[in-house]
């Protein structure tokens, strides 16, 4: 194995950490430097290392004994666990460096960083040595790429601005969304709104979902109505009902206007429900087919990419209309039944009748029907024998934990 003495920041993260064993420590993060007086270049202190339980804890820069391009070695397995904090005077390379506008000193041109990287002195220690700067492009092309040292670009003296969010994405690009939304409430509140801003809607509503309430109100209201009602719209029913729920009556009603007719529907039929019973904690859109449809459309129902797998582990049948509130519900057919069936069969031939939760079932009772039935999502039928939307096991769990369990996962 080839140990580099230099590294681009970028292609670290997320590269996997070891100990001397050969045992996984955890994933690299970010890294963390401290500014200089003058021209010197910055000294790199460690890592930010996410271990088990995305715990992010600090590695010093000198229990680096190895970097190769897939992973990292530690001189020692023993580790201080406690969850990183950054202090005063540090700097988060990915979180705060990049994208960062600067002036290439030579030209008096103007740039954004794309990477940094790291390289390790004769001494032993590691300093931040060279930035990779973009110019801007022409006619939506892209600029002209420079290598730097540190002390020939300007404008890195921390100040607040001019620092977008497309790099960073970039970075955070093969992440889940309950990753990145654990990775937002670790940066800067002004630059978790940044790369809010920059995600795309779909992607900033599976991010909102994952994240505790506060967080979802404080970057929802950063947001220009129309863009707010359109991150609720891709939000699940369920999600969204939850979150504007949170929200002053004037607030909710301004969004609710903003969003589309059906979209909207769906939310308020959720929010008349108290969020401790099954209403308020299913979602409206579970896969509905008619009496008539095949076994064969029922498989290609649960391929659609966007169910859950709870969601996608069965599906209900009703007689039209087919969005809820529908016609009368008939029951449910389980997926690893119909696995088992002619593709030409009816769904309606397979159905088994379990007696439906209502919408006003508490928290409680519909603990107790899952466990009893060892079911991952079930159906909510009203008074008049309408399927007025399903429970899904994780959103049972979602609130069955304290309000605060994301946070609590957080911080490990």
């Amino acid at each position: 194995m080839t140990t580099a003495t230099r590294a681009y920041v970028s292609r670290l993260a997320g590269l996997t950490v070891f100990d001397p064993n050969g045992d996984r420590v955890g994933k690299v993060r970010d890294v963390v430097i401290a500014l200089r007086v003058g021209t010197a270049s910055p000294r790199v202190l460690g890592l930010v290392v996410e271990v088990a339980a995305r715990r992010r804890i600090f590695v010093p820069m000198g229990r680096v004994v190895s970097v190769d391009p897939s992973s990292l070695t530690l001189a020692s397995g023993t580790l201080n666990v406690k969850r990183f904090e950054q202090r005063a005077g540090e700097t988060m390379v990915l979180g705060e460096l990049l994208d960062k506008s600067v002036v290439i000193a030579e030209s008096g041109r103007p740039a954004h960083v794309v990477d940094a990287a790291i390289e390790q002195t004769r001494t032993g220690d590691w300093v931040l040595s060279r930035l990779a700067v973009a110019e801007p492009g022409r006619l939506g092309r892209r600029g002209q790429l420079h290598t730097l040292a540190w002390d020939e670009v300007r404008g890195l003296a921390l100040p607040e601005t001019g620092q977008g969010a497309e790099t960073l994405i970039a970075t955070y690009r093969e992440l889940n969304a309950a990753d990145l939304a654990h990775a937002l409430q670790d940066l800067p509140i002004k630059r978790r709104h940044e790369v809010a801003e920059a995600l795309d809607d779909q992607r900033l509503a599976d991010v909102l979902g994952e994240l505790p309430e506060a967080l979802q109100i404080s970057i929802l209201g950063t947001l220009e109505d129309d863009r707010a009602a359109d991150v609720l719209e891709e939000m699940d029913p369920d999600d969204a009902a939850d979150l504007l729920a949170e929200l002053s009556n004037v607030d909710r009603n301004r969004l609710l206007e903003l969003m589309r007719p059906d979209e909207a529907e769906s939310v308020r039929q959720l929010l008349q429900y108290s969020e401790d019973t099954a209403g308020g904690i299913m979602t409206s859109e579970p896969v509905i087919l008619t009496p008539d449809a095949t076994v064969a459309e029922a498989l290609a129902r649960v391929r659609e990419p966007e169910l859950t797998p709870a969601l996608a582990s069965q599906v209900y049948v009703c007689r039209p209309p087919s969005a809820t509130p529908t016609g009368r519900y008939l029951g449910l057919a389980h997926i690893q039944r119909l696995l088992r069936e002619p593709p030409s069969n009816l769904v309606s031939g397979a159905l088994d009748d379990l007696e439906p939760l209502r919408p006003g079932a508490p928290l409680a009772e519909v603990t107790r029907y899952f466990a009893t039935y060892n079911l991952v999502a079930a159906p909510v039928v009203d008074d008049q024998g309408r399927l007025v939307g399903a429970v899904s096991v994780d959103d049972v769990l979602d609130h069955l934990l304290p309000d605060d369990w994301r946070e609590r996962a957080r911080r490990g």
